[in-house]
C-alpha cells in the first residue's frame, strides 16, 4: 500500500482553480445579463446581453465538463487525508461542503442546459461561436424551462453559500489552525507546523 497523499496533484489543483474562476465569472455574468435583457433595455444593451448569454452558456458547459473530469479524478485518485486535529463536526462540514460543491458544479450547468433545451424560444447555444451545442432531448415546455430556470438560480446561490463556507474554512485552517490544508491547493504557501 502506498502512503496517503499529502497534497493534490497538479491536474487537480489546475482544475480546482480553473473551475473556481469560471464559476465566479459566470455568476457575475449571470447577474449582469439579467439587467441587460430587461424589457426597457436599449437595443445595444440587449445585443450585449445576448452576447453575454452565449458566453454564459459556453462557460457553464465548460464548467460541467471540467467538473465531471474533476469528480472522476477525485473518485479515482482520492484526496489528501484531513488533519488529525479536526473535530467530527469539522470533518462533517468539510464532507458536506465538498459533496455540495460537486452537486452544484454539475447541477447548475445541467439545469441551465435543461432550461435552454426546453425553452419554447428555441435559441441555439453557440459554444464560443465555434459550433452549435445540441439541446437535451426534453420536451419543449415553458413550465419545464421555468422550473429549470428557478432551480438554476437557487442552486447558484447555494453555491455562493458553499463558497463562503469553503473560503472561511480554508482561511481558518491557514491562520488559526496553522496546518497545511490551504497549502495543498496553493503550493506556493509555506506549510506551517500544526
Amino acid at each position: 500500500m502506498s502512503a496517503p497523499r499529502s497534497s493534490y496533484s497538479r491536474v487537480a489543483i489546475t482544475l480546482h482553480w480553473l473551475i473556481a474562476l469560471l464559476i465566479i465569472g459566470n455568476f457575475v455574468g449571470g447577474l449582469l445579463m439579467e439587467d441587460l435583457l430587461k424589457p426597457d433595455a436599449t437595443a445595444a444593451q440587449k445585443q450585449l446581453g445576448f452576447t453575454i448569454v452565449q458566453l454564459h452558456k459556453s462557460f457553464g458547459l465548460t464548467v460541467l465538463v471540467l467538473s465531471l473530469a474533476r469528480l472522476a479524478l477525485r473518485l479515482t485518485a482520492g484526496a489528501p487525508p484531513l488533519p488529525a486535529h479536526m473535530t467530527s463536526i469539522e470533518r462533517l462540514l468539510a464532507k458536506v461542503t465538498h459533496v455540495g460543491f460537486y452537486a452544484v458544479m454539475i447541477l447548475v450547468p445541467l439545469s441551465g442546459w435543461v432550461m435552454v433545451s426546453a425553452s419554447p424560444l428555441g435559441f441555439p447555444t453557440m459554444y464560443f461561436g465555434l459550433f452549435e451545442w445540441p439541446h437535451l432531448p426534453v420536451a419543449t415546455s415553458a413550465a419545464t424551462s421555468g422550473a429549470a430556470s428557478e432551480a438554476h438560480e437557487v442552486m447558484a446561490f447555494i453555491g455562493v453559500g458553499l463558497f463562503v463556507l469553503h473560503v472561511g474554512g480554508a482561511l481558518k485552517h491557514h491562520f488559526l489552525d496553522r496546518d497545511d490544508v490551504l497549502a495543498r491547493m496553493l503550493p506556493f504557501l509555506r506549510k506551517t507546523a500544526a
